[in-house]
């Protein structure tokens, strides 16, 4: 059995271009067994280029990605089997039923009919959509979609999340769900590694917090490891992630924007 403390991830001069862009600019990350980490940074920093180059989606230009000891160059079908995954824009089949959807996940990893039943069911009931299983997924809102998705990555109990924007649409009961069943997850073992590009998320909800800007993996570490590098002891992660990322004169546009 793997122990908390031991790497679940592994990237390595990881990089990614598309034609002039780049998107991922040769990124060192190593992420433990049990932890959540906050990928954070602006639209088009590279974050979501990055869950998808650890799930096999997109192949690196170069580097290695060593998921839960399998390189995932050479078997992306054995990492999608131990990571779940929740993009930034979930696709459901909104022809379905929640319950439909959920039943059809359940089939494609293969779980036995009384188990899925038991884990539908359980989760189903820790995300509050009891009752509202058997209308239509075109019927319900976008904070419920969240939730289906949520639980579609949930269902095979994986050892890997990766959730890109997990809240995305949720209000502020059901974000409070999602953070304490993640915590719960982290208690077994789980890995986390949620994108966001919202500053109190990430450092409400993470053990340690990843910075990426251009493509570049700026930082890493704790709160206190963060405001120690940045020079600024005591302060937010608003003002870290400010001073780090070059863009405190973000403040002067704002202010002048209000006058």
């Amino acid at each position: 059995m793997v122990s908390v403390g031991e790497t679940a991830l592994e990237l390595r001069r990881v990089a990614k271009r598309y034609a002039d862009i780049v998107a991922v600019d040769y990124i060192d990350l190593d992420v433990k067994y049990g932890e959540i980490l906050g990928l954070l940074g602006p639209n088009g920093s590279g974050k979501s280029t990055t869950l998808k180059m650890i799930l096999g989606l997109i192949k690196p230009d170069s580097g290695s990605v060593n998921v839960l000891g399998i390189k995932a160059g050479d078997d992306p079908v054995a990492v999608k089997r131990q990571v779940g995954y929740v993009p930034e824009s979930p696709r459901l089949y909104e022809f379905l039923t929640g319950l439909e959807y959920l039943d059809f996940v359940g089939d494609i990893y293969g779980l036995d009919a009384s188990e899925k039943k038991a884990r539908i069911e359980e989760y189903l009931e820790a995300m509050e959509l009891e009752g509202r299983e058997g209308d239509m997924i075109s019927s319900y809102s976008q904070g419920m979609k969240q939730k289906i998705a949520l639980i579609s990555a949930f269902l095979h109990k994986p050892k890997l999340l990766l959730l890109d924007e997990p809240l995305s649409g949720l209000d502020p009961r059901s974000a409070r769900i999602v953070k304490d069943f993640l915590r719960k997850l982290t208690a077994q073992g789980v890995t986390t590694i949620m994108s966001t590009h919202i500053l109190e998320i990430a450092q409400a909800m993470s053990d340690r917090i990843a910075i990426m800007y251009e493509g570049r993996l700026l930082a890493l570490g704790t709160m206190k490891e963060l405001s120690q590098k940045a020079r600024l002891p005591e302060s937010d992660l608003e003002d870290i992630f400010l001073k780090l990322t070059g863009t405190e004169d973000v403040r002067e546009v704002v202010e002048a924007l209000l006058k």
